[in-house]
C-alpha cells in the first residue's frame, strides 16, 4: 500500500489517519516550527525577503528535511514571506528591504520522512505600530478560537463560524480568497478550512483527521487581488493583512497542535 493512501477516506474524502501516524506529523510540524523559531533575530529592518528565504532554505537542508514549496508549481522558494499588505504567497525578493515597523508573515511547509509540515506566524521588523499589534494580537487569537472548535463531533463550519464572529466582533475582517487545507504525507487535500461558516455546517470532525487552520485577517476590507506573478494576493483596499497558521491533528478527546513553537516565539510581541 502507498502510504499516502494508508487510513480511510470519509464520505466528503477526508481522509482519517492511524493513531500510528500522528508521530510523524509532530516531527514535521516540529522542524518547520523550530525553523521558525531561528528566524527571530534575523528580522530587523535592513535585511531582505530573499536573505531570510535563504536562511531558511539553509536550515531545512541542516537538518536533513525537504521544501515542500522548492519545486511546487514551479514555484523556486522555500518559503513565502509575505510583508504589511501582502495578504499570502508573497515572494521573496532581493529587491524587498524591510523598513522599520514592517510586519510580515512567514510561512514554511518541510517535508520529514514523507511527512508535511507546515506553519507560518507573524513577525515585526523594528517597532511595531499600535493598529498592527492589534490586527497580530486578533489574528493570532482568531487562530487559537478556531482551534479550540476543532473538536471531534464538532464541524468544520464550526471552526470557521468562531474565528469569522471573533474577527467581526473585533471590526476586522476575514479573507474569504484563501482556506486552510488537509495534509500529512500530501501537502494539500480535501478538506478546504474556511475560516468563516456557520455553525453545525460542514464535514464532521473524526479523530483521525489532520488539517491546518491559518486564518488571514485585514484591518479594511475582506477582498483580494493575486499580482500578475500569480502568487502573490494582497488586500484590494492596501489595508494591513495578518495570518498565523497550525497544522493539528483531531484526537479521541481533542485537538493537537503539531506546530506548536518550541521556544514559545510563535506570537511577535514576545520581545516587548
Amino acid at each position: 500500500m502507498d502510504d499516502r493512501t494508508r487510513g480511510r477516506l470519509t464520505k466528503d474524502g477526508i481522509r482519517i489517519h492511524d493513531p500510528a501516524d500522528f508521530a510523524g506529523m509532530r516531527t514535521a510540524g516540529q522542524v518547520a516550527a523550530t525553523i521558525l523559531d531561528d528566524l527571530v533575530p534575523l528580522i530587523v529592518p535592513g535585511i531582505t525577503t530573499a536573505d531570510i528565504d535563504q536562511a531558511i532554505a539553509d536550515a531545512i537542508v541542516g537538518v536533513g528535511a525537504t521544501s515542500a514549496t522548492i519545486g511546487y508549481r514551479g514555484y523556486q522558494h522555500a518559503s513565502c514571506i509575505s510583508v504589511n499588505h501582502v495578504v499570502c504567497h508573497g515572494i521573496p525578493d532581493v529587491k524587498k528591504v524591510l523598513q522599520d515597523g514592517d510586519i510580515l508573515n512567514i510561512d514554511v511547509t518541510v517535508i520529514v520522512d514523507g511527512w508535511f509540515g507546515d506553519t507560518s506566524r507573524m513577525y515585526v521588523a523594528g517597532k511595531l505600530t499600535r493598529k498592527a499589534e492589534r490586527l497580530i494580537e486578533v489574528t493570532h487569537d482568531a487562530l487559537f478560537k478556531g482551534i479550540e472548535a476543532a473538536l471531534p463531533g464538532n464541524t468544520f463550519g464550526d471552526i470557521g463560524f468562531a474565528i469569522q464572529s471573533f474577527v467581526e466582533a473585533n471590526r476586522m475582517s476575514v479573507v474569504r480568497d484563501f482556506c486552510g487545507h488537509g495534509l500529512g504525507r500530501v501537502f494539500h487535500a480535501p478538506p478546504n478550512v474556511l475560516h468563516y461558516g456557520r455553525p453545525g455546517t460542514g464535514p464532521v470532525l473524526e479523530e483521525g483527521m489532520f488539517f491546518t487552520i491559518e486564518p488571514m485577517v485585514n484591518l479594511g476590507r475582506p477582498e483580494t487581488k493575486v499580482l500578475q506573478d500569480d502568487w502573490t494576493a494582497v488586500t484590494r483596499d492596501r489595508s494591513l493583512s495578518a495570518q498565523f497558521e497550525h497544522s493539528v491533528g483531531i484526537t479521541a478527546g481533542g485537538v493537537e497542535i503539531f506546530t506548536l513553537s518550541p521556544k514559545g516565539l510563535f506570537h511577535p510581541t514576545y520581545t516587548l
